[in-house]
């Protein structure tokens, strides 16, 4: 099986101005994510950015880059920019790994490609994990994800889904989930078919995606069909905001 990854690393973020080049125990955050990818069992590991001050911090540690449009209306595009400057094969397999998340497991990389792999009617791969409280199944942001019998996404919503109805209709306490069901939080990695990202710019914003605010709903509108599995490994937290960057450094003992 063969894969590459792509790592979008914006430098304007509107909690986060630069992030991508917050240092952590020496290195800037994006290379911290480079070379976690670059554990992964891909054969190419590039950086998406639409910034000079980003992609020569890049070049500096090795990574490839390829410069991007500044003015993408979701990451998807920016992805699909990229496999199409770079000339990508409608049938290859990439792997989106975000610039802010560097402790992402290498073993997850691995899975979301392999499963896309295995799966040849989907377009798109993503992973899962179990909500272990009431606290997260009520949470909005917390993106729930329910499957069919064969993984494949039957919808991704910020809503407690599916919602169970009699339990709470029977006065069960809020303080514990419902037996009967395993609800599962979306994790948000994806593999992607390139003919799929193709497909995707072509397609208008759908109203369920603009109501969810979440871009995969763009998809599942159009008839794609999308694998979820559990995840083998749990990636620590991203870092989406100075506080948490201080956290992520606390538990490097860095600083």
């Amino acid at each position: 099986m063969s894969f590459s990854v792509i790592i979008p690393a914006r430098y304007g973020s509107s909690r986060f101005p630069g992030k991508p080049l917050a240092e952590i125990a020496g290195k800037p955050m994006v290379q911290h994510v480079y070379e976690r990818a670059c554990q992964s069992d891909a054969g190419r590991v590039l950086v998406a950015t639409d910034d000079d001050r980003i992609a020569e911090a890049a070049r500096g540690f090795g990574a490839e880059v390829c410069m991007t449009s500044a003015d993408h209306p979701s990451g998807t595009d920016r992805l699909q920019e990229v496999v199409s400057r770079l000339g990508f094969a409608s049938d290859e397999i990439v792997v989106n790994v975000q610039g802010d998340e560097p402790l992402v497991p290498p073993s997850i990389i691995n899975q979301v490609a392999a499963n896309l792999a295995a799966n040849p009617q989907a377009g798109i791969a993503t992973l899962s994990e179990p909500i272990e409280d009431v606290e997260g199944m009520l949470n909005p942001n917390i993106v729930k994800v329910v499957t069919d019998r064969f993984g494949m996404a039957l919808y991704f919503s910020r809503a407690t889904i599916p919602w169970p109805r009699d339990a709470f209709a029977a006065g069960q306490a809020r303080d514990q989930l419902p037996e009967g069901f395993a609800w599962q939080r979306h994790i948000g990695i994806y593999g992607y078919r390139v003919q799929l990202l193709n497909d995707f710019v072509q397609w208008p914003p759908a109203a369920i995606e603009s109501t969810e605010c979440l871009e995969q709903l763009r998809a599942l509108w159009n008839g794609a069909r999308i694998h979820v599995a559990e995840a083998l490994e749990l990636p620590p937290p991203g870092v989406d905001t100075p506080e948490d960057l201080e956290r992520l450094r606390a538990l490097l003992g860095d600083g």
